[in-house]
């Protein structure tokens, strides 16, 4: 008899999990509490697999033999309450995919910066001529590809609740760029919680894999020390420190591994600003590790083209910058994109709350924005901490709202900023949503 495996969340995860598991021979069934995408319902019918949606059906799902659960259903909806209490075995699609290839790995987590890293790496791969698949956050699922279109590498967004249900999988290569605060509703508001998940990223790594970290991260130095890493350690940092691998130095950008060293002007990056400085650092010494030839790194970190919804320059209207960040679903990257600012900003705030510190950039706000805007369903505790602080503060509703309210406080050689700190659930579908209705409203003025 098959082993039964049901597959919960039936969107990108979800369904690319339940096709190479169906692939692989088992009764496969998926359910979905919410409405299944038109496409994804598509590619469950034609392979036969058979999925509900809008409900979970306990008899269909209590005899699992595993389940694989979406990243987004947190531990403790009522059905994952359920399987956990009979002791069923709740996996991820990485960790389930991860079965059924012996690809290397190269895995990337932090809680700012990782998509960038993630599509930065994958660009220098493929312009060097690897044939590396794009999964995790980005790109089509892991699962998917390794039951249809294998590589032989791949490169992964990783989040903090992906791995949280990572037990045997390994990163060949795993990048951790940095730790601030963030999901801590998902942690039961315990930072260490938080941390224990990001640090996930290293087990079962062994002498052999490599280990890619921001040196000057405090909560990474003190997490190194505490669990001293099996694997071969390459921390970058701004400048040349001890026993870093990749840093800049007389304007260079300098790289350092067994492979050999690179160096490029730092000017001539694609990206600008020291985040990015940072996630170029992690993706080149990834490169350099995958032995790839100097020339060609530096030919594709000149010529990435950036993500879209961070840090986005959408248009200029009568004088006035809009930058789209609607990716900044967290205070420490509003930090990045308020640091990178040049100019006075009307600063646009808001959205699910996470459990949110605005301390950390309160004192940017005070030397940079003169007008905040919050957009939110509920803005009582960014009225809490700014009023005051702040010589004028609106509210909005939705994003017409914002971006009328932003386009008559902001002055000529001011710009408009979209960087949120929150989640985008409370008045749009996602973040990508947000950052379309932004960009569209903004083309409209």
């Amino acid at each position: 008899m098959s082993k039964r495996m049901v597959i919960l969340g039936a969107g990108e995860s979800g369904t690319g999990a339940a096709i190479l598991a169906k692939k692989e021979g088992f009764d496969v069934f998926v359910s979905d509490s919410s409405v299944i995408k038109p496409n994804y319902k598509a590619m469950l019918d034609a392979r036969g697999i058979r999925w509900e949606e809008g409900h979970h059906t306990e008899e269909a799902i209590l005899n699992a033999d595993e389940v694989v659960k979406s990243p987004g259903i947190p531990d403790k909806a009522p059905i994952i309450r359920k399987l956990k209490e009979q002791g069923t075995p709740i996996i991820s699609e990485i960790e389930f995919a991860g079965r059924y290839t012996d690809a290397t790995m190269i895995c990337i987590t932090g809680s700012n910066g990782k998509t960038t890293t993630t599509l930065l790496t994958h660009h220098i791969l493929t312009e060097a001529g690897v044939d590396a698949g794009l999964a995790g956050n980005v790109g089509n699922s892991l699962a998917l590809q390794v039951a249809e279109s294998p590589h032989p590498v791949y490169v992964i967004e990783l989040s903090s609740f992906q791995l949280d249900n990572m037990y045997q999988f390994k990163a060949d290569i795993a990048i951790l760029l940095n730790i601030t605060p963030d999901h801590l509703d998902r942690y039961n508001y315990e930072m260490q919680n938080y941390v224990d998940a990001k640090f996930r990223i290293l087990q079962n790594q062994t002498a052999q894999d490599a280990f890619i970290f921001w040196n000057d991260d405090p909560i990474i130095a003190r997490e190194i020390r505490k669990r001293n890493p099996a694997a071969t350690l390459y921390p970058f940092a701004e400048t040349h420190e001890a026993g870093t691998k990749g840093y800049v130095e007389n304007n260079q950008i300098i790289v350092e591994t067994t492979n050999g060293i690179f160096s490029m002007e730092e000017e001539l990056l694609a990206l600008t600003g020291k985040h990015n400085l940072y996630n170029s650092l992690a993706a080149t010494i990834t490169a350099k590790i995958m032995d790839l030839k100097n020339e060609k790194i530096r030919e594709a970190l000149r010529s990435f083209s950036g993500v879209e919804h961070r840090l986005e320059k959408v248009a200029r209207v009568r004088g006035v910058d809009y930058i789209n960040d609607s990716k900044a679903t967290n205070v420490n990257s509003c930090w990045y994109a308020l640091q990178s600012m040049r100019t006075p900003v009307v600063l646009i705030l808001g959205g699910t709350d996470k459990g949110n510190d605005y301390s950390e950039i309160e004192e940017l706000v005070k030397e940079k924005v003169h007008s905040l805007i919050f957009l939110g369903v509920d803005n009582t505790k960014l009225h809490q901490f700014f009023d005051g602080k702040v010589a004028e503060i609106e509210d909005a509703r939705s994003m017409e709202e914002a971006v009328a309210k932003a386009y008559r406080m902001a002055h000529k050689g001011d710009t408009v900023l979209l960087s949120p700190c929150c989640a985008s659930f409370d008045l749009f579908k996602c973040y990508e949503d947000r950052g379309d209705q932004f960009k569209a409203c903004v083309r409209n003025l």
